[in-house]
């Protein structure tokens, strides 16, 4: 039996839901794809997002052959014998072109996706890769160079998720319009979270429980754990994940490393995807620790690749040790205070030109424009006093960052303090 997920795909370009940060009406890509002047492309991003039916849409609104295969299954012969009877459809009587999507396209190795660049440079295929792997580490510069566009598919929005959701129970033709079954809004909910905004984990799992659970006439939350084999009952709605995330950074601001796992374990149960987490203390490890223990972005940032990596269940192995390491560190919001102070200021009194010296002055003629007096600091040891502010900061003196005392931060409030003694006594030995 053909899935839910498989039956819901889109039929037009009009009908497909999410990635509106690309695609919309009036987006260079829709107008592309209606004005039949799409070429090439990568699609990647995590599963469930999409880029296998937006290949399909474009493939079918170019009225081209198109020829889907998989990487990790396809080898350089059958690429090759692909691209010839592309070469002979586009040559011979026909006149089409062929869309050749290759899903998986990072497992190709170099020699393999080599074979796809005389077909791209000849024209005789077009081509869509798609991939869960960062194309600019996995693919060939070869090929991205002949590509024209790189899109990044996101994870669904829980209002996306919802749509497809209300799709499929509506649609009596290939949905599940049919069925005698109401879901109850916290069940859908539940189901929105547990899916992690992946479209086809939704769909099928939507598809699974109202044809097993159409007896009780009701879908409840209930059926949702027993389907998914998680509870989700830590927390099925958007607030109460935000308020988590909240929770957990405040814990973590506060120095509570018990409140903090505690916090992380609640979002890791209710079923929190990677991605949202990773972010929060990747944010964290520069608004709350910062300069206090500068080292803290680059361990969490290492932390949160790790957990992508590994994925759930291990991952949460990883994101504890993030968790623990923020909550346990000194504190400065000194910088992110700094960049909201400069930001103030623009606001209130406008934004002021760079002195004359600091400006551009690599072109014949700055010179004369005035741009000249820059003092090389490494020159004269590293460090040279000049103005660096505007003028009309400079005047007044402005200050933006207040290095605090607590960890690191300490040491680099010291040095930024020897440096004003640097000045004075370059002043004092002037007289």
């Amino acid at each position: 039996m053909i899935s839910l997920s498989t039956r819901m795909r889109p039929q037009t370009i009009e009908d497909f839901i999410g990635q509106g940060h690309f695609l919309y009406k009036g987006s260079l890509l829709y107008n592309a794809i209606l004005n039949k002047t799409f070429d090439n492309g990568i699609f990647f991003g995590p599963p469930g997002t999409g880029k296998t039916t937006l290949a399909r849409l474009i493939a079918r609104s170019m009225d081209s052959e198109f020829v889907e295969i998989n990487a990790s299954t396809t080898g350089t012969k059958e690429l090759k014998d692909i691209i010839k009877q592309a070469e002979d459809r586009l040559l011979g009587f026909e006149r089409r072109a062929t869309y050749v999507y290759v899903d998986e396209v990072h497992r190709w190795n170099k020699l393999q996706q080599d074979s796809l660049l005389k077909a791209l440079e000849d024209g005789c295929i077009k081509f869509i890769g798609s991939t869960t792997e960062n194309p600019y580490f996995s693919i060939n510069n070869a090929i991205l160079s002949r590509v024209r566009n790189i899109y990044e598919f996101k994870i669904h929005s829980r209002e996306d998720v919802m749509k497809m959701i209300d799709r499929a129970l509506s649609d009596k033709e290939v949905g599940l319009g049919n069925l005698d079954i109401i879901w109850e809004d916290d069940a859908k909910e539940a189901l929105i979270e547990m899916s992690g905004g992946d479209g086809r984990i939704a769909l099928d799992s939507l598809e699974y429980i109202s044809q097993n659970g159409r007896n009780d006439k009701r879908i409840s939350i209930k059926l949702v754990e027993e389907a998914l084999q998680r509870r989700v009952s830590s927390f099925h709605k958007s607030e109460d994940k935000y308020n988590l995330l909240s929770a957990l950074q405040k814990s973590i601001r506060g120095s509570d490393p018990d409140a903090a796992i505690y916090y992380l374990a609640r979002l890791v149960t209710g079923g929190e995807d990677l991605m949202t987490i990773g972010r929060r203390l990747l944010v964290i490890a520069s608004e709350d620790v910062g300069m206090a223990y500068p080292q803290a972005i680059s361990i969490v940032n290492s932390c949160v690749e790790g957990a992508l990596k590994v994925g759930f269940p291990e991952a949460e192995i990883i994101l504890a040790q993030a968790v623990v390491l923020l909550a346990s560190s000194p504190k400065s919001n000194a910088s992110y205070a700094a960049l909201l102070n400069a930001k103030k200021s623009i606001r209130n009194h406008g934004a002021f030109a760079p002195p004359m010296h600091l400006r551009d002055a690599h072109y014949k003629g700055a010179e004369k424009r005035g741009i000249k007096g820059y003092i090389y600091p490494h020159d004269f040891g590293g460090y040279v006093e000049q103005q660096y502010l505007p003028d009309e900061l400079f005047i007044k003196e402005e200050r933006f960052y207040e290095p605090t005392n607590n960890g690191s931060e300490s040491s680099f409030e010291k040095y930024l303090n020897s440096l004003k003694g640097i000045g004075k006594d370059r002043d004092n030995g002037d007289n």
